[in-house]
């Protein structure tokens, strides 16, 4: 089984949102202000999307980048065989 990359978990998680809203890719791009190609690099995994552009994306799809990360978390959690994610927040709030 090859390993599944964050970047290809994050381009489908992003074109599954925009599908899912009926949007285009030329409207989420315009709105992004990233180049139509370029977005659909980053859906198909092929891209590594820096912070800014997934906020950008996010913002055009009215998503919180948060949704986008813990849908990936899951995924990769799927991916990985991993039965129960530890609680995330409260491992956040113990490091803080």
């Amino acid at each position: 089984m090859k390993p599944v990359l964050v970047r290809e978990l994050i381009g489908e998680s992003l074109r599954e949102e925009r599908v899912s809203q009926g949007k285009t890719l030329r409207e989420v791009s315009r709105k992004a202000r990233v180049s139509l190609g370029y977005l659909s690099e980053v859906e198909r995994g092929q891209k590594e999307a820096s912070s800014e552009l997934l906020a950008a994306i996010c913002a055009a799809l009215d998503l919180p980048l948060s949704v986008v990360l813990n849908v990936v978390s899951e995924k990769m959690a799927v991916y990985e065989g991993v039965t129960a994610l530890p609680n995330v927040r409260a491992m956040a709030q113990a490091a803080a």
